[in-house]
């Protein structure tokens, strides 16, 4: 009986010692994929601030204003200029629906109310 759990337990090391080892490269290869995402991500980064640099070049006011004047037969683009604007009291804003009435009251057979009656 004994020769049989010392089989058993060689048998439970070994599928141990077997799973670890699978769990030990899992566990590498999940490492090496989260480098490369890492990576991936300080690369989208750098790529981000390239382009916001450049649409922070490429819309400089000067060189939109140059763009506006040299396509203006094309384009008929003016100089914004202050008086171009209107007020927000000059705006007019939609009137609110009527709902229609569901349930009329007929005030023809109310109850004439007294001085001294109450309400």
């Amino acid at each position: 009986m004994r020769g049989v759990l010392y089989v058993l337990a060689a048998l439970g090391v070994m599928g141990m010692a077997f799973w670890a080892y699978q769990e030990n490269y899992k566990t590498q290869e999940a490492i090496k994929d989260v480098r490369q995402l890492h990576a991936q991500i300080g690369h989208a980064h750098e790529r981000l601030g390239m382009l916001r640099a450049e649409w922070a070049y490429l819309n400089r006011p000067d060189r939109l204003s140059d763009l506006a004047e040299l396509n203006f037969d094309r384009l008929g683009l003016l100089p914004l200029m202050p008086d171009a604007f209107g007020d927000v009291e000059d705006i007019i804003y939609p009137l609110p629906d009527i709902l229609p009435i569901l349930v009329p009251i007929d005030i023809n057979s109310a109850p004439v109310l007294n001085e001294g009656d109450p309400l």
